[in-house]
């Protein structure tokens, strides 16, 4: 028998007899006649119950009862335009209670009030709203046109283990204790990494892999401590082929799921240049306001914090918030003020380009340096001047940041609006304060640039590599390298991270034995599945389209996880606690 779901009957379908399945949104009992909304997956259905034993069953239900029901579609005498099967109702014959329910924590409607504590731990409930399920809906579409395209592409989907050794380069590992072998662990994997190399070496040449990952950091609203990456790698390929590839693929994914098309080839940028101009290595590109360097207006300034800014080698930096000068009161300045502070900043000055020009350093500046930034910045009436003096870094992350808030608060951010591009040439390694050492920027199997593969051991701070990171509406959507497939890169790779011989045997050691045996030249990239359906939906919480996820402080409220453990277990896995 064919299944009929309950929003898929249409006016053609009058004095058509049904059987329906769902569950009681809510009914409306006149007295005699009883109208039902039943709920299913596709939407929900009027039912409408007369006298009778129908009616008698009717009267009594509560909401989220599980019902069968038969009856006969009929044409509504009052529509309901709001609805896709607003133009008939079903008229019962027959009514079974399959389940009833107890009285709700909150209401299973898509404008509940209920906080996300409450939904989180009755998730189960909270996935009955259209809202969510609608959310996973289009999850399962993006997931559906990743394989079928990259099926279309000669790409094989292939698992990797999922209990893996530690590598600890990055992020925390969540670990795993052996109960046979005691004393040893796991690392559950935080990404499919040395294996999808290893599957190249082992000459698959086109690997996919929809896969579960784990890291153990500090979550935001953003990020989950498992997440589903679409993970590939390629034999025999540029840079350039991962990125054109890369592209198509995000471009039928846009197509088939929201009907957007895609401009291609994407733009591109340099890492350097997205932290000049935007202060970030993932820039929002859907509203202009870029940074501006304003040091040399200032070059012989006697304005004693710029004066010092300068002579120290830091910058002076700015955005120029058109219109607006205006609006913004003193209030309202110094919450920016605090707000790029949390950045490190030491302070933010302002300037109001009003009919006499006003601002916290309005009377320290002189007429010449007033006139040079007018014309740099080609100032217009109401125009109003943010400024961060600082060292580089400082400057360029408080000032992104703030451009980012500036466009919220002002409503700059066109709805469902996309802009995508790719950040390319990152840095191969970054300084660590915590280690006193250069780290991996990316991971320790990024290929460096041809022309910086003498940098690896002589100049760390300058050595760019072949990496690179999609970019949608401000998140990183994905990122990917070309991959060190030379022994000898390899070798100086570990030696510019400051790895023993022994430190790279016991991390790494199968792994740079497997390059010894012709490993082709490689690369690839992985996407952030939860990420790209959070884009997709318009959400800006990642939690929406996750069907169980944790919540900031890495715990599931439904199912009260993690939790203790009973002391047996501790035992055979040879483990105390030190609490």
């Amino acid at each position: 028998m064919k299944e009929i779901k309950n929003n898929s009957l249409r006016i053609n379908d009058v004095d058509r007899e049904v059987t329906l399945y769902g569950w009681v949104q809510k009914k409306r009992d006149l007295g005699g006649v009883c109208f039902i909304d039943l709920r299913d997956r596709s939407g929900i259905v009027q039912l409408v119950a007369r006298n009778g034993e129908c009616y008698s069953i009717s009267s009594s239900l509560k909401s989220e009862s599980v019902l069968k029901v038969v009856g006969v579609v009929k044409e509504r005498e009052s529509k309901n335009p709001n609805l896709d099967t607003g133009d008939i109702e079903v008229e019962l014959s027959s009514i079974e209670v399959l389940n009833s329910s107890l009285d709700l924590p909150f209401e299973i409607t898509d404008d509940t009030t209920a906080l996300e504590d409450t939904r989180l731990k009755y998730r189960y409930l909270d996935l009955r709203r259209p809202n969510l399920q609608n959310k996973l809906k289009i999850r399962h579409q993006i997931t559906m046109a990743v394989r079928n395209f990259l099926d279309q592409e000669g790409f094989l989907e292939i698992e990797t283990p999922v209990l893996c050794k530690s590598t600890p380069e990055g992020a925390r590992d969540y670990l795993v204790p052996s109960r046979v072998n005691k004393g040893k662990f796991y690392a559950l994997p935080q990404s499919p990494q040395i294996f999808k190399q290893l599957l190249m070496v082992g000459g698959m040449e086109k690997y996919f892999q929809i896969a579960k990952c784990f890291r153990d950091e500090d979550l935001r609203s953003d990020r989950q401590p498992e997440f589903t990456q679409i993970d590939l790698e390629m034999s025999f390929v540029t840079q350039d082929d991962v990125m054109t590839l890369t592209e198509r693929l995000l471009a039928y994914v846009f197509e088939k799921v929201k009907g957007i098309s895609i401009p291609l080839p994407l733009r591109r940028m340099k890492y350097d240049d997205a932290i000049r101009l935007y202060g970030s290595d993932k820039p929002d590109l859907r509203f202009d306001m870029k940074i501006q360097d304003i040091s040399s207006v200032f070059s012989n300034t006697q304005f004693t914090v710029f004066r010092d800014v300068i002579d120290s080698g830091g910058i002076i930096n700015c955005l120029v918030v058109k219109n607006q000068a205006s609006e913004y009161s003193r209030k309202k300045l110094d919450q920016l003020t605090e707000f790029v502070k949390t950045y490190k900043a030491s302070g933010l000055a302002y300037l109001k380009i009003l009919d006499e020009v006003s601002g916290s350093i309005a009377k320290v500046i002189t007429e010449g340096e007033l006139d040079h930034l007018k014309n740099t910045l080609h100032l217009e009436k109401n125009d109003l001047v943010l400024i961060v003096a600082d060292k580089y870094s400082v400057v360029k992350t408080s000032l992104g940041a703030l451009r980012c808030k500036l466009a919220k608060d002002l409503g700059l951010i066109p709805a469902g609006k996309y802009e995508l591009l790719w950040i390319t040439e990152f840095p191969s390694f970054e300084f660590s304060e915590e280690e006193n050492r250069f780290v991996a920027c990316h991971h320790p199997f990024t290929a460096p640039l041809d022309s910086d593969v003498d940098k690896l051991l002589t100049d760390k701070a300058h050595c760019y590599s072949k990496a690179y990171d999609i970019v949608i509406n401000g998140y990183e959507a994905g990122g990917g390298s070309i991959r060190i497939h030379q022994e000898e890169v390899q070798e100086k790779m570990f030696q510019a991270l400051e790895l023993s011989p022994s430190d790279i045997e016991n991390k790494f050691g199968f792994f740079v034995e497997a390059l010894k045996y012709g490993t082709p030249p490689h690369g690839g990239l992985a996407l952030g599945l939860d990420r790209l359906a959070m884009l997709l939906t318009e959400t800006e919480n990642i939690r929406d389209v996750i069907a169980f996820p944790k919540t900031t402080s890495a715990s599931d409220l439904m199912s009260e996880c993690p939790n203790v453990v009973d002391s047996k277990q501790l035992h055979e896995l040879g483990i105390a606690l030190d609490l």
